[in-house]
């Protein structure tokens, strides 16, 4: 399967967040037959709970849907770079394959601020494919922030 469309099915996790008025960040977990098998969006507001990335949601959702602790068959599918919090908890997965829409230079552990994913003194590697439909990720976000600084009046 292309690459798009994993990122695609990433989109429509965003967009729930989005529509919840939280950070637009959407994962979604594929089985290596192309099936999804874990879904995420940010959750952070409505959890009041810092650790409720889109990330951390979909891999725990694969999880359980698959009774593994390790996705290594896997691809990850994310709309935003992860941040050093999720690009460790797929490390710890043993994710086979990473792939995002935009890059994040403030939080991004996947090669831009740091790069977890791809650190070797670690047990695992990903294949890690950046930029995939970045635009589309980059517009969905900068839409998000303007509207927020507008609600704020800055």
């Amino acid at each position: 399967m292309e690459l798009t469309y994993f990122m695609e099915q990433a989109f429509r996790e965003a967009i729930k967040a989005y529509e919840k008025k939280e950070i637009p960040v959407g994962a979604v977990v594929f089985d290596s037959n192309g099936s999804i098998v874990g879904r995420g969006y940010n959750q952070v507001e409505a959890l009041s709970d810092a650790t409720a990335h889109a990330e951390i949601i979909a891999l725990t959702s694969a999880m359980a849907t698959l009774g593994s602790k390790y996705l290594s068959d896997c691809t990850l599918a994310v709309t935003l770079e992860p941040c050093p919090m999720c690009a460790g908890a797929i490390v710890n997965a043993k994710v086979g394959r990473l792939i995002f829409g935009a890059y994040d230079p403030k939080m991004g552990a996947c090669g831009t601020v740091m790069n977890i994913t791809g650190n070797r003194q670690l047990n695992h590697q990903p294949e890690v494919y950046g930029g995939i439909l970045e635009h589309k990720a980059q517009s969905l976000l900068q839409d998000f922030f303007r509207g927020l600084r507008n609600r704020e009046g800055r």
